[in-house]
């Protein structure tokens, strides 16, 4: 043992590298054995002991488990370094040009001298002309996108900014400027579209100052009848009776905006619809003509109904589609009582760019002004008409049957002329 450890630093001068590596590499294994084997010596001992081997199997049992431990702890050694090796290359071979088109939002890739070094497809579709060289303080005008690249020019770390767009339509981004590594005089900006996220919040909004106006008005009705009729109408049963009716069309109508608002809710919780599911527009058209029969004969009005030959079948949910053509026919019952008559119509239609069924329902009433038209399916949106104000509504019905509609891939077309009714058309694909 004296001998081979005065002869070791010759015997490693003579061998490779690669021998050297391996043989540091065997030691270093042992030692991170060393309790295993320690623990393995005692045991082959303890055998020999009470089994009362020969004594020449513990040198070959010892000669054996170093020659294992060794091999082992070298082969794992070796392919954790493969491993390590392969994703080191994998990385090093990817292009700068090629991560950044895989990122799917703007990113622009710029110098110290705010020129553009590189725009990914995602920029150029999204701001246009984005040239190698080009300068990012001309391209980008806005005082809060100076500042942000200011920023990054000074190096102050990673910055964050919100800019908008306003062409050719308007988006909002939350933009982030930081530096490319160290030491690279690179920097990048990062833009993430921010613009549904506005609008959802900005409908949201919307919806809850609408919905708050809806229910404030029946309830201030309500509260000053209370008021009357603990005053002076104490002791007028005339005057409390008519009272009482007003109060009771009042919860009946924030009784409706609820379940109306309910219902929107859970229609824009909803998927699209899945395919699957056929529908017979015949029948349900049918059973919602002979519930709302009693509205129109109330209104004095007469429901005709034409429709196609044959089965009329479309993929979709029945009770949905119930109540749009629900909604549509009511609308018509209570708008329209002017004309005497609602006509209910299921054609087939082969028009491009796929073929559906259209159920049209037509009144014969006042009519809608056509600068309302596009509107009146937003929420809550009612024309201001003394006849349209006197009837029962929410402003929530066709907002609903659009919803519906969306899900079901089909959509609402409306034909009007003031004095001559409307015509609401709903299209449906028929597979």
């Amino acid at each position: 043992m004296r001998t081979y450890r005065s002869n070791l630093p010759d015997i490693m001068a003579d061998l490779s590298d690669r021998q050297k590596y391996g043989a540091q590499r065997f030691v270093r294994n042992l030692w991170q054995a060393r309790w295993l084997l320690a623990a393995t010596f005692v045991a082959l001992f303890a055998v020999q002991w009470f089994a009362e081997l020969p004594v020449v199997v513990m040198p070959a049992a010892v000669a054996a488990l170093l020659l294992v431990a060794g091999i082992a702890g070298g082969a794992t050694d070796e392919d954790g370094e493969r491993k390590a090796g392969a994703e080191a290359g994998g990385l090093q071979s990817l292009s700068a040009e090629n991560l950044a088109a895989a990122v799917t939002d703007p990113l622009i890739v710029f110098d110290d001298s705010a020129s553009v070094i590189h725009a990914n497809a995602a920029a150029l579709a999204a701001f246009g002309d984005l040239r190698p060289g080009m300068s990012l303080q001309l391209k980008f005008r806005a005082p809060e996108m100076q500042a942000l690249i200011d920023a990054a020019l000074t190096g102050n770390g990673s910055q964050s900014a919100d800019f908008i767009d306003k062409l050719p339509v308007e988006r909002v981004y939350r933009v982030t400027a930081s530096a490319v590594g160290h030491g690279s005089r690179l920097h990048v900006l990062l833009f993430k579209d921010q613009s549904e996220a506005r609008r959802i919040d900005r409908m949201r909004a919307d919806f809850i100052a609408n919905a708050s106006h809806e229910m404030r008005t029946p309830l201030a009705s309500i509260a000053g009848f209370i008021e009357t009729l603990r005053g002076p109408a104490r002791n007028d049963p005339a005057a409390r009776e008519q009272f009482l009716q007003i109060m009771q069309n009042q919860t009946g109508r924030m009784a409706r905006l609820i379940d109306d608002m309910l219902s929107l809710s859970r229609l824009e919780m909803k998927p699209y619809l899945k395919p699957g599911t056929e529908v017979d527009l015949r029948q349900v058209i049918e059973s919602v003509v002979d519930s709302l029969a009693p509205l129109a004969r109330e209104n004095g009005l007469v429901i005709e109904r034409d429709f196609a030959d044959g089965p009329l079948l479309v993929p979709g949910d029945r009770d949905e589609l119930h109540q749009v053509f629900e909604n549509l026919l009511e609308n018509a019952c209570k708008y329209g009582q002017d004309g005497e008559r609602v006509v209910v119509s299921i054609a087939r239609s082969d028009k491009a760019p796929q073929p559906g069924i259209e159920v049209t329902v037509r009144d014969f009433g006042p009519g809608i002004a056509e600068e309302h038209i596009p509107r009146v399916t937003e929420r809550f949106y009612r024309i201001d008409s003394e006849t349209v104000q006197s009837r029962k509504g929410t402003g929530l019905g066709l907002a609903i049957v659009k919803h519906i509609l969306t899900r079901h891939h089909g959509r609402l077309s409306i034909r009007s002329e003031l004095g001559k009714g409307a015509a609401f058309t709903v299209h449906l694909p028929a597979n």
